[in-house]
Formats: C-alpha cells, structure tokens, sequence
C-alpha cells in the first residue's frame, strides 16, 4: 500500500499534514531525516506509516515510560501490532516483548533511552530494526533546552547494529544550532522544517494582576475544559493545588515528589478526564499525548522560549482553538536565576542558559506578537498572529519617549557599565550606598523619576529591553547597552509608545449537546478499555461528527480520524447517537 492508502486505512485521514508526507518519502528511501514540526504537527506518523511499510522493525527512542504507553495503546487501537520496554516491566514481561520482537510479532517496538546499555544492545542486534525514530531529539544536543546524557548511547547502538538502519529524529523544538548538533551527532543530511507556527493558538501574556484571583476567575469560565496549570516549585504546585480544591475546582498535581503510585493515579485521572485540571511542575507534560487540552497557563516564568513554547504547545494537539496564558510576574524570574546558580554546569553553559532566561524575560515584557516574538526566535520570519493579547489589544498607545530617553541617558551616563537594578536606582534618586560610592548621585540623570517607585522603573527598563531599545550583555547579572534603535531614540530622532497592561478576555466553553453526549460515550468506553479517552477518538474527530453528520455506517468513513480499523471497533456505537439527533 502507498504513504496515503495506509493514512486513511490505519488512521482515518485524507490528507497528510504539512511536511508529513516528504519526511515519510526520505525515510522510504533510505534517508536519513531531522523532522522539526510544531506540537500536534503529526510528527508521530513520519515513522509510524513507514514501518508499516518495511518488512523489519521500527525502534522508537522515547523519552517517558506515559508517552510509550499512550502511544501503543492508541496504535494498538487502529490495530497496529506495538509494543515498549522500560523500566516499568518486570525481567519475564521484557524477555517475553524481546521475544515477539524477534518472532516479528509486533511492527513497532518502543524503548527509553535508558534501555539502551550493553545489556540490552546484544537483544537488539538479533532484531530485524529497519528503522530508529528518536522523539524529543532536541534532548541529544547540549545545546538543547532539555539535555539528557542518556540520549547520547543512541550514537553508539546506531553504529553497531548489524541492520543499518534508517534514522528519523523528531522534535518540535529547536534553534539553528540544536538543529545543526541533531544532525552532526545522527550523522542526518536530510531536514523537513514545517515552521514552528500554531495557528489554532491563541497567546496571552497577564501581568500586573493577582495571579490567583486571575486563575480562579478563567476557571469559572472554562470548568468543564481540560488545562493544565504550570508552576516552577514543588511548593507552588501545592500552593495552588490547596487554593483551587477550596474553590471546589476538581484538580490534580503532579510533581516529583510525590510517590511513584500517587503521580500515576493523578496522571490518569487527568488523562482519563476524570479530572479536567492537571497543577504540575514541567516533571509533567512531555509525555502526555493527550490531544483535548484546550489551555495552558504558567503560573510561573519558565527558563527559555524551547521549554515554554514546548509546554504551552500541549495545548490544543488535536487542531482546535485553545489558549497559551503566561502569567508574569518579576519575582518569579528570580527562581529561574536561582535554578541556573545551583546547576552543575560549566562557565560557557551557565552564560547560554542565562540567555535563554533574558529572551524569556522578554517575551514577558514585549508588546510585538507574542507569536511573532516566538518564531522569530526560532529564526523564522513571520507576520503578526492577530490574535494573542498583544494584537488585540486596542487601547491607545501612551508617547513615552521623554521616559525613554531619560532611561537610555542614565545608561549612557553610568558607561553602559551597569545592569538594570542600579540603573533604576539612579533613576528613582535612591541613596543607596554602592550609588553614593560611584557618585552617580551627582548625575544629572539622579531622582529624575523619583516620584516613581523603583519596581516601575525596572519595568519600563524591561519594556525597553524587550522593544530593542536596550540590549543585555552577560549571563548572570547582565550589562545593559544602548542598541543603534536606541541611539536613534536618545537624539530625538525615532519616538516610543507603549500600551498598558492586557487582560485576557474571558472565553464560555461550548455547550453543544450532542458534542458531550459522544464525549460521554467515549469516557465510558475508554473505561471499559482501560485507555485514555482520545485514544478511541480526538475530540477534532467528534467535532467532525457533529458537522458531517453521516447518514449511514459507512459514510462514518467521512470523518477524520475514523479508518476501518475504528470503525469496525466504535462506529456503530457512535452512529447511533448521531441518529438519534438526526431524527430530532
């Protein structure tokens, strides 16, 4: 069968998503492929139809023992022979899944990269493996957001397994320099970048708000919607989790230090839709392939642009509208300061994640295109979104460029020697002692903005920096230095505008009848089967029945996500209230 025979027979689609299709053709050919996609992009299926098409094996490196299950369980739903080994199973059940593998019982065979030491490598060596996806490969580069040393054995299994297989490495975030150290260490010639654009979502920033008050408000308004709520420390997480449960919103947590059966429960009821809100350190999420999350919301600034747009891409998987909320605040950037300090990194390392922090800090405080500012990063050009919280703010921009320029004066007076706390220490006329040491108390640029307190000032400072005004230096306490933009502002010669603070519009969550009665049936048969409810159908899919409404069984071919292998298991079962509201 074909690339798109096997699309809609297995899965139930018509069409391939963007890049899918080329990624599949490179590996047909023997390619080998770095596939960078964004969250939801289908990147899954980049390795999952090819195998279906070779006669050998597929090995897929998986980074969370959640995300191989989710995955098998939902293959094994289309009727796709798959399988994993990981620390959860016991020596007999691995001896026993190494033995279909061999007997070629099973088409894809899941591992952690864990797994793959010498104990292991002999097993995989008798195995008929045509191909190796990697998921989540960003984690093989140093340069990466989320490291992880045991992802570098996979370099040497490649290189001696007797096969040669084909490789496909996949992720949904990554830099031009992680991108170029994938494919330096995979040996991989071959790229298909999608872009890392999510149109179906929707980008907020909050600030100058009571957090709290901000989340208990948007989840009256969206109870019945799945969410997850991030948050940076364990006792934040359970802060939250005290609040919410008060309010009697139904919430789980999850952190790392809660016991292994404690995380597991919490992470089914969430999945199972038992619990609509999951209150989680990032231990959670990437292993979740859940698609009917329809927000995210940080609680807390997260270190850099790859672990936020990657944690607030488990947002909206299956295609739908759903909103990504970052809650700013200036104290919690002091955390991510705190973590960097207390990691084990070298001089070089410590400075990039510094970095990493500052474009974050900034994403917080700029007023372009949140999603903009978030692809540009990414180094991908783009126009504005027109729909996050920065485009859709419609108050009237305030000139602030005498404030501006008082600013990037004091700046240019202290030597561009200084970073932004002593720069508005000067400016708020603060009598400081290491002010008075330098003289910088004699200024003329000294209390020019006494009347406003020193945390404004700082983030005018940050609006500045964020605007390009301004440009960090430096890792831990950075220098700040005026940019050519700037300069062209301190002469008089470009003007500043800045809008105030933007609150999130409140959205109802849809009502619709006959969506929940499917919902219903899909919990309950998920129950039954011991799987998590998107694994019979996404809530896109349901969607889709609500707007083709199939007249007959086999018209429920029409629909996305169905395929013979769903239908024949479920179709029926649903047909049947699509025909009840038809005679309605």
């Amino acid at each position: 069968m074909r690339p798109q025979e096997i699309l809609k027979s297995s899965f139930g689609y018509d069409d391939f998503r963007p890049g899918q299709e080329r990624a599949i053709n490179a590996v047909l050919q023997r390619q080998n492929v770095l596939a960078i996609m964004p969250t939801g992009g289908g990147k899954s299926l980049c390795y999952q139809i090819p195998a279906l098409m070779q006669d050998g094996i597929t090995l897929v490196v998986s980074p969370l023992i959640s995300l191989m299950k989710d995955q098998v369980d939902a293959l094994n739903a289309n009727g796709i022979d798959a399988t994993f080994i990981n620390s959860s199973l016991d020596y007999t059940e691995i001896n026993e899944r190494f033995g279909q593998a061999r007997r070629r019982e099973v088409k894809l065979l899941y591992i952690s990269p864990e797994r793959l030491d010498s104990e292991y490598f002999d097993r995989l060596a008798e195995l008929p493996i045509d191909l190796i996806a990697i998921d989540e490969a960003h984690c093989i580069s140093q340069w990466g957001h989320d490291f992880r040393p045991s992802y570098l054995k996979i370099t040497d299994i490649i290189q001696h397994l007797p096969t040669n297989p084909t490789i496909i490495a996949l992720t949904a975030t990554a830099t031009p320099r992680v991108a170029e150290d994938i494919k330096d260490r995979l040996k991989i010639s071959s790229e298909v970048q999608t872009g890392f654009a999510r149109p179906n979502l929707s980008f907020k920033v909050v600030k100058d708000q009571d957090s709290d008050r901000f989340l208990v408000d948007y989840l009256k308004v969206n109870s019945e919607q799945s969410g997850i709520i991030y948050a940076s420390t364990v006792k934040e997480v359970e802060r939250l989790y005290r609040l919410l449960s008060k309010k009697h919103f139904r919430v789980a947590m999850y952190h790392g230090q809660l016991n292994k059966e404690e995380r597991r429960q919490n992470q089914d009821d969430f999945l199972y839709d038992r619990v609509p809100v999951m209150i989680a350190t990032n231990a959670f999420g990437m292993g979740i392939d859940k698609s009917n999350v329809r927000f995210v919301i940080h609680d807390q600034i997260p270190g850099s642009i790859e672990s936020y747009y990657q944690e607030a891409g488990r947002a909206g998987r299956d295609g739908l509208p759903s909103e990504a909320i970052l809650l700013y605040k200036l104290r919690d950037v002091q955390i991510q300061h705190y973590y960097i300090e207390q990691s084990e990194r070298d001089e070089a390392s410590m400075a990039a994640e510094y970095q990493k922090l500052q474009a974050m800090s900034q994403y917080g405080n700029t007023q372009k295109c949140l999603q903009r500012y978030i692809l540009n990063y990414f180094n991908e050009d783009a126009e504005d979104c027109g729909q996050c919280s920065n485009c859709l703010d419609t108050r009237e921009s305030q000139d602030i460029t005498i404030e501006a320029q008082q600013v990037l004066s004091c700046i240019k007076r202290m030597n561009e020697r200084f970073g932004k706390e002593m720069i508005a220490l000067v400016l708020t006329g603060s009598k400081n002692q290491r002010v008075r040491q330098f003289r910088y108390d004699e200024l003329s640029t000294y209390g020019l903005m006494q009347r406003r307190t020193k945390k404004d000032v700082t983030e005018l400072i940050d609006f500045l920096v964020a605007s390009g005004y301004i440009a960090p230096d430096g890792g831990q306490f950075p220098i700040l230095k005026i940019t050519a933009t700037g300069l062209q502002v301190l002469l008089g010669k470009q003007r500043v505008f800045r809008k105030v603070a933007v609150k999130v519009d409140k959205a109802l969550s849809e009502n619709n009848e006959l969506f929940e009665e499917l919902r219903v049936l899909r919990r309950n048969l998920a129950e039954k089967q011991n799987v998590p409810p998107f694994v019979i159908f996404s809530d896109q899919t349901l969607h889709d029945m609500c707007a083709v409404m199939p007249e007959t069984l086999e018209e429920m071919l029409d629909v996305k996500g169905i395929g013979d292998s769903k239908l024949e298991k479920y179709g029926s079962q649903f047909f049947e209230i699509l025909r009840k509201h038809q005679k309605v």
